[in-house]
């Protein structure tokens, strides 16, 4: 992961990161920690990567396969991540709202789209300004996308 971020800062590349469930068969009844591969957002048995991929959507990165029942942010900071990046390597990573967080821990190198301020009765300028900051920062992401799918 250092060498992916060392590389990243050296050319001036932004890097792009995202994780990705994989389904998988159930384990056996009475497995040890059976209920760790049940995913939230589906209540599906799955295992989770973090992927890293450059601007263009080459891959340089994939983690170790991990049970899906833990967050995007603490699959990062498992491996490291938000250290990496604090250690002063200037470079750009691209996340989603998962990794929300992270960019405050790594010194804004992680960039996550805009957070609401408003929760209830946003003023209509409000919602036309955040719509069109969260399209362009996908915009800008959808390359980690085609490099999973790859």
């Amino acid at each position: 992961m250092v060498e992916v971020i060392d590389h990243l800062g050296s050319n001036g590349k932004t890097g792009i990161i995202d994780g990705t469930e994989i389904r998988v068969r159930r384990p056996a009844a009475g497995h040890k920690d059976r209920e760790k591969f049940i995913f939230g957002k589906n209540k599906q048995n799955a295992v989770k990567s973090m992927v890293v991929t450059d601007a263009g959507g080459r891959l340089l990165f994939c983690s170790p396969a991990q049970p899906a029942s833990c967050a995007d942010i603490t699959h990062a900071r498992q491996l490291g991540l938000a250290k990496i990046l604090a250690g002063g390597f200037d470079v750009e990573v691209l996340a989603d709202a998962g990794y929300q967080r992270l960019g405050a821990q790594t010194g804004g190198r992680v960039v996550t789209p805009p957070h609401r301020k408003f929760k209830k009765n946003a003023p209509d300028w409000y919602e036309e300004i955040q719509a069109r900051q969260r399209k362009a920062h996908s915009s800008r992401r959808i390359r980690v996308e085609h490099g999973i799918a790859t």
